[in-house]
C-alpha cells in the first residue's frame, strides 16, 4: 500500500522521474540524487513501510536478496573495490525519509566516503550483562 504524502512512494512507483537502474513488481532501484560515491543507489519497496520495524519480514528478505543481486552487478559494472549496505531507522540513526530504503554504496580506494564510528571498549562484566539482557 502506498502513502499519498510519501516522496519515496512516489519515486518507487514512477510518479516522479528517477534514474532507475532496476525495477520489478515489488521494488525500484534508483541512483541516489546526492550520492556518497559513484553508483550510490537506493532500493525502494513500492509499498510503504516507515522503517525496519514496520516492514513485512518477507519484503525485508526480498530487499536483502535484491541487494545481493545488485551489489554483484554493480561491482562488475563499476569495478569498485568494496560495497556498503546501509539502512537507517529513526532520526537519531540518520533516517531522514521515513520510507524503508536500503542504500547500495559502491566503495573505491581513497573515495573519502565515511561510514565509520568510534569504537568503544566496554568491560567484560558490562558485556556479559548486556548479553543476558539481549538473549532471545
Amino acid at each position: 500500500m502506498k502513502k499519498d504524502d510519501c516522496i519515496f512512494c512516489k519515486l518507487a512507483n514512477g510518479e516522479i522521474p528517477t534514474n532507475t537502474i532496476y525495477e520489478d513488481n515489488g521494488f525500484r532501484v534508483i541512483l541516489d540524487a546526492a550520492p556518497a560515491t559513484k553508483g550510490h543507489a537506493l532500493i525502494l519497496p513500492k509499498d510503504h513501510y516507515d522503517d525496519l520495524y514496520g516492514i513485512d519480514a518477507d519484503v525485508a528478505a526480498d530487499a536483502m536478496r535484491l541487494a545481493k543481486k545488485m551489489a554483484g552487478h554493480m561491482t562488475e559494472k563499476l569495478g569498485c573495490a568494496g560495497f556498503n549496505l546501509v539502512q537507517n531507522n529513526g532520526a537519531c540513526a540518520g533516517q531522514t525519509v521515513f520510507h524503508f530504503h536500503l542504500h547500495l554504496i559502491p566503495r573505491y580506494e581513497n573515495d573519502g566516503a565515511g561510514l565509520t564510528w568510534k569504537q568503544t571498549d566496554p568491560d567484560a562484566e558490562a558485556q556479559k550483562a548486556l548479553c543476558e539482557q539481549l538473549k532471545m
